[in-house]
């Protein structure tokens, strides 16, 4: 429901409760009650004595809030205390409101009276308990074994139940209006975020956004822990509005923004290291992949009971590989079947494969509003109306090579390790690494193949000064290329890849089999900008699918004499939105636009600008205190 129904709601709501009848047992005139917005004003004058509160019902989610202390403390002004009283102010007060006008307003509570305290204590105990379930309760016990309550003050189940619904309603308006506490969850902005930062979020950078889904328990974002239960609810919505800020997002700055492709989520509560937040379209297209592969078991085994027998796991990897290879185009030609199938098996089955390749039972397929998706932070490298292009892990925009962020870092292929460690014993190895150079093992280096290279993600600066102390040592710049279309050269006249290329390009955006893009070489592509027009080609329908679609909300069908949309012929289309081209500096380990495409201005959150604390994780480093309160750029 839209947001405008509850406000037009909360206007009515003073003669619903005919507070005219009321307002002059309280001594103010009956006319007041009459007057939308100042009724309020007098309403919590009268309540609680504090008539600013008033201005806090302008905020979507706080109104409701601040709705049920008003009519609570108004009921509670007159005498009734009890739990059903308690009950009926809070969620339904009418009943009560009309029977106002026949009584008399009560002095305020004497504390120091235990039959005034005793009168109330169920009801404070229901409004504590509505605050924070439990945790509010355990935390006024916990106070009250160090001071107990005192003759003529609050007990201590009042005091927190009032000081715990203010902070919740401060938490909620600062947390989405101002600034929010965000913490590193994965490496993908390593080395200029790391894991265990705990940062702060300017949201008045770029101007806050006022919450699509605003009825929200204020300290989470999406899910309440341990309990597993959303932490908002759709029975309120807005439609997206930005309020003005300080700037516009400029190239070049770390933005975090709600995950575009978290509408669609699978939902796994073991994040950040599950699949929730994770690609859904690229889950899909791993799942069809696997369930075909499903069919092909029987003719693995035969190849591979060839290769060894008994079977050995080598021998069915190598198999596989072969028959992946033989069959593939068999999965091209039915790839939007197999689409489908795995769809309905992730809805259904509520089984997936996670980024290790093993089988885990998940919670089911979830929608998420826009506001409720991850939150990501990436740095923002194109804007709209930029043209961006990837060759050999190089960024260029509008056609010239992109700024370098100071801590932004390649991965580089060390082919013979001993040349670097000098057959060193392990642990003095990893020190000398983190001493001399600040590399953290496992995070910025790491052993494959057995032991016979090493990969290491390098800043710039730490290039220069690897190469300077081991002049010997070899650092190659790891590269996948981008496959060009050969239509018509031996296997890829039907096509133009192999079909095995055809599979890899879903991998990337936009997940399409005839985009031949990879990370470290993309093709040239275009930031859509508001009030531009595009025109729609088989080619690159692909690339604009899902700003038609999902994000600006349009019903697009593809047929064999061209594009509709919204049932009617479109050769091209004008964008409602603003977007923008995110990537980590972790170039090697982030999943960011090269994966999921384009983030539209409606997803933007607030500028990542200080870091408050960062944890490690690692017993030998500890807290990086060189890190506490040090500013983003």
């Amino acid at each position: 429901m839209n947001a405008l129904y509850f406000y037009l709601f909360i206007l009515v709501h003073p003669y619903l409760a005919l507070w005219f009848t009321s307002f002059e047992k309280a001594g103010r005139k009956s006319w007041e009650a009459l007057i939308p917005g100042y009724n309020y004003y007098v309403a919590f004058k009268i309540s609680c004595n504090k008539p600013w509160w008033a201005l806090l019902m302008l905020f979507p989610g706080v109104h409701i809030v601040m709705w049920a202390v008003v009519n609570l403390s108004y009921i509670r002004k007159f005498g009734h205390f009890s739990w059903q009283d308690t009950l009926q102010g809070i969620f339904f007060p009418y009943i009560l409101m009309a029977k106002l006008k026949n009584e008399e307003v009560r002095p305020a509570t004497n504390w120091a009276n235990p039959k005034e305290i005793n009168e109330r204590s169920i009801g404070d105990h229901i409004v504590l308990f509505l605050c924070f379930p439990v945790v509010g309760h355990l935390v006024a016990t916990l106070f009250g074994f160090f001071s107990s309550d005192k003759a003529g003050k609050k007990t201590k189940i009042k005091e927190w139940g009032d000081s715990i619904v203010f902070a919740l309603v401060a938490a909620s308006i600062i947390r989405t209006y101002v600034f929010e506490p965000f913490k590193i969850p994965t490496g993908s902005m390593e080395k200029t975020l790391l894991v265990g930062d705990f940062l702060f979020v300017n949201k008045l950078a770029y101007g806050p956004k006022v919450p699509v889904t605003p009825l929200s328990f204020p300290l989470v974002h999406n899910f309440i822990p341990w309990v597993n239960i959303k932490s908002y609810s759709d029975l309120e919505t807005c439609n997206y509005t930005r309020l003005p800020g300080m700037g516009k997002v400029e190239r070049y700055d770390v933005v975090v923004f709600n995950y575009p492709s978290g509408d669609t989520a699978v939902y796994d509560p073991r994040m950040p290291n599950g699949l929730m937040g994770h690609d859904y379209h690229g889950i899909v297209n791993n799942e069809a992949i696997r369930y075909w592969m499903e069919t092909k078991d029987s003719k693995i085994r035969e190849i591979a009971m060839k290769i060894a027998n008994p079977i050995t796991e080598e021998a069915y990897f190598q198999a596989r590989g072969t028959v992946f290879n033989e069959d593939a185009i068999e999965f091209i030609d039915n790839i939007e079947k197999w689409k489908s199938f795995a769809r309905r098996k992730l809805a259904v089955e509520k089984v997936a494969q996670d980024n290790e390749g093993v089988l885990i039972n998940h919670y089911g397929v979830i929608y998420r509003p826009v506001d409720k998706r991850e939150n990501y932070i990436k740095r923002c490298v194109a804007i709209p109306g930029d043209v961006i292009e990837i060759k050999n892990a190089k960024l260029y925009v509008n056609g010239k090579p992109a700024k370098i962020a100071e801590n932004q870092n390649l991965r580089y292929i060390v082919p013979n390790p001993t040349d670097l460690n000098n057959n060193l014993p392990d642990k003095t190895f990893h020190n000398q690494m983190y001493q001399t150079y600040g590399l953290e093992k496992d995070r910025d280096y790491g052993v494959y193949g057995g032991g016979s290279e090493f990969k290491m993600n390098l800043t710039a600066s730490e290039l220069k000064k690897l190469k300077r102390d081991f002049p010997k040592v070899k650092f190659i710049l790891e590269l996948e290329e981008r496959y060009e279309q050969r239509i018509g050269k031996d296997s890829f006249a039907k096509y133009g890849y192999s079909p095995a290329e055809m599979i890899n390009n879903l991998n990337t955006f936009p997940k399409d089999i005839y985009h031949g893009n990879t990370m470290t070489n993309f093709e040239k592509i275009t930031i859509p900008k508001k009030g531009t027009t595009v025109k729609l080609t088989k080619e690159n329908i692909a690339i604009y699918r899902r700003i038609i679609t999902a994000y600006e909300g349009h019903k697009l069908l593809e047929k064999a004499d061209g594009f509709y949309i919204d049932s009617k012929k479109a050769t091209s289309y004008k964008f409602a939105m603003n977007y923008y081209w995110m990537m980590g500096d972790n170039r090697y380990n982030s999943a960011d636009s090269r994966v999921w495409g384009f983030v539209p201005e409606d997803h933007i959150v607030g500028k990542a600008s200080i870091v408050w604390f960062s944890n490690s994780g690692i017993e030998e480093i500890g807290i990086r205190w060189n890190r506490v309160f040090k500013f983003i750029k």
